[in-house]
């Protein structure tokens, strides 16, 4: 699943190609064909991320909701626009150019109370602006689960993933199963401003990095990493490598459904 890097590239590229524009929605899949009818004709006003939620809002002040999922994608081209090729749920089109979206877990029409109701179900974005963390550290803060759990919990912090998750409680040598609660405020502050960071890096150059310059494979002289997922990590998908900082065997478990990578040398156990 895209984590919220992505998300936010997202909304970005629709403001650039169709931010003030007249944009034409149609349903080739035609599972989408009464939301795509409403929006026919209407301005794209303002293209917005919050976590890993897509809203496109639109001047009658109906929003575009999508949630890619696993499997949802959107594709980007320029017009006249090609036949759709494949099941297309949704195909924007405007400005010159062709925006299809393609397999999403949600695709819905939105007013603005239920935009409101969604917002208000999500945790602080750190790559949000308007992003208060001290929200998130007050469910920390009281929580008996784990800081790895409660980091891919999306009311709690809205955006991070998998690989977000596990490498920054890495560069913060925080054990994955120590309890919310015994989460300092310091290590609390830390782990948010490290999200903010490497976040926003992940939204300029369009892939998760999360290795300091002095880890890099030019500065240590190894080989790059190659995954699927790209981008240079310390323990992600990584498990009985050796740690990039101590050599000790990168450890995985399953938490919550979901593999959790770490390092026992450099995230000693404190439960």
């Amino acid at each position: 699943m895209p984590e919220g890097h992505t998300i936010h590239r997202l909304a970005v590229e629709h403001q650039r190609m169709f931010g003030g524009l007249t944009v034409s929605a149609t349903s080739p899949q035609g599972r989408f064909a009464e939301g795509a009818r409403r929006l026919d004709g209407r301005v794209l006003s303002v293209a917005d991320a919050h976590g890993k939620h897509l809203l496109l809002g639109f001047d009658d002040e109906l929003t575009l909701h999508v949630h890619l999922g696993i499997y949802g994608r959107w594709v980007f081209g320029e017009s006249p626009a090609v036949a759709p090729v494949g099941v297309v749920r949704l195909r924007l089109v405007g400005g010159g150019h062709v925006a299809d979206l393609r397999g999403p877990n949600t695709c819905e029409v939105l007013e603005p109370g239920e935009v409101k109701r969604l917002r208000d179900r999500l945790g602080p974005d750190p790559l949000r602006v308007d992003a208060d963390p001290e929200v998130a550290w007050r469910r920390v803060s009281r929580a008996r689960t784990p800081i790895a759990v409660l980091l891919m919990d999306q009311s709690v912090v809205a955006g991070p993933g998998n690989i977000y998750r596990a490498e920054v409680l890495f560069r913060q040598g925080i054990d994955p199963l120590l309890p919310g609660r015994r989460v300092t405020a310091e290590q609390w502050s830390a782990l948010w401003d490290d999200l903010v960071l490497l976040m926003a890096e992940g939204v300029r150059v369009g892939r998760i990095d999360t290795v300091r310059p002095e880890h890099t494979p030019e500065a240590m002289g190894r080989a790059p990493r190659v995954d699927d997922h790209g981008g240079e990590v310390y323990v992600y998908r990584r498990a009985g490598q050796p740690c990039l900082v101590c050599g000790t065997p990168v450890a995985a478990v399953e938490l919550a459904g979901r593999n959790l990578f770490w390092c026992p040398g450099c995230q000693p156990s404190a439960v």
